[in-house]
Order: structure tokens, then C-alpha cells, then sequence
């Protein structure tokens, strides 16, 4: 996931390429990570997002980056998780450019 925060593989298909079941997986993340996979794949590209932001990138580059099917639906769950679409965000927050 690191390495391509946009791979749409399920937990099924990621435990089968490291021989895990999904139910082992699923019980990790919710055991060690206090969430479901799902969830935290979701907070981690929206971290993997403020990463991009912060450098920069445009939304649509951010958007296909992390996983999000159009720039709307990236805008859509960026601003569920912070509140304000990433443009209000970086007019908020200037400090966040490097």
C-alpha cells in the first residue's frame, strides 16, 4: 500500500499474495489498528492526500494517486474527513505547502 496507495486489491486478494487469510487480516486490523481495513485504507490515503497537498499536486493528480475513482468523489471524502473541500483546506492552513 505504500508504495501505491491506489491498489484497489481487496484484503482477500493483498492475504493471498503474502499467504494470509482474510479473515486472519481482517482480525489483525481490527486487534492492532482498533479499525477495520477499509477504514484504515481510507485515513491512509487521505494522509497519503495531505502529503500530496501539501507538495502541491493538483486534486485531479491527488484524486488518481490515491485510489479515488474521479477528482469529486476525492473532494467528496476529503472534505467528510476534515471538513472543508482541500482548497479551503490550504487557504486555512499555508503553512501546510513545503
Amino acid at each position: 500500500m505504500e508504495d501505491d496507495p491506489a491498489d484497489r486489491r481487496t484484503l482477500a486478494q493483498l492475504g493471498a499474495a503474502i499467504g494470509a487469510s482474510e479473515r486472519t487480516l481482517s482480525r489483525l486490523f481490527r486487534e492492532q489498528a482498533e479499525m477495520t481495513f477499509a477504514q484504515w485504507r481510507g485515513q491512509f490515503r487521505l494522509h497519503h492526500a495531505l502529503v500530496l497537498l501539501a507538495a502541491g499536486h493538483q486534486v485531479t493528480r491527488i484524486a488518481g494517486a490515491c485510489g479515488y475513482a474521479s477528482p469529486s468523489a476525492f473532494i467528496g471524502a476529503f472534505r467528510e474527513a476534515f471538513g472543508r473541500t482541500p482548497g479551503e483546506f490550504l487557504r486555512r492552513e499555508p503553512d501546510l505547502r513545503l
